[in-house]
């Protein structure tokens, strides 16, 4: 359409639709969050949430041009973070953190530690003892 600026691709920063705000004022949560993530509600291969995420200490290139949310999660992920976490403490819906640190690890900005292979079937002694500690409460 006529008058429409494409779509930058992820990580990019778009320009006007973010306006002058930093990452820590509360533009960002004025975009839709399927527009973050360009649409997608899946991320590109199969993160668990309690995988921890790093910021690479040598980004591929340069952070300043990334997107408020990709400059957000580069910064709080500077010392080990679940991708729950990450969801958590941006307030981001943790479908949208997914394809964001997804995405981002393909990139090279970010470094996941799985635990475990991914669609690889959860550990029933650990779910046990985790519903056991729950039940506690």
């Amino acid at each position: 359409m006529a008058g429409q600026q494409p779509h930058p691709g992820p990580g990019r920063t778009p320009g006007p639709r973010h306006g002058g705000g930093d990452s820590g004022g509360d533009t960002s949560s004025l975009v839709r969050p399927y527009a973050v993530t360009g649409g997608r509600t899946r991320p590109r291969y199969d993160l668990a949430i309690e995988a921890m995420v790093t910021a690479a200490p040598h980004p591929p290139r340069d952070v300043s041009s990334l997107t408020p949310e990709y400059r957000a999660i580069m910064d709080i992920c500077r010392t080990a973070r679940s991708v729950a976490e990450v969801s958590a403490l941006l307030r981001l819906p943790l479908g949208v953190a997914r394809v964001l640190v997804a995405d981002m690890a393909l990139e090279g900005l970010l470094r996941l530690h799985q635990s475990r292979p991914a669609g690889a079937q959860p550990d029933i002694r650990l779910l046990e003892r985790v519903l056991s500690g729950l039940r506690k409460l």
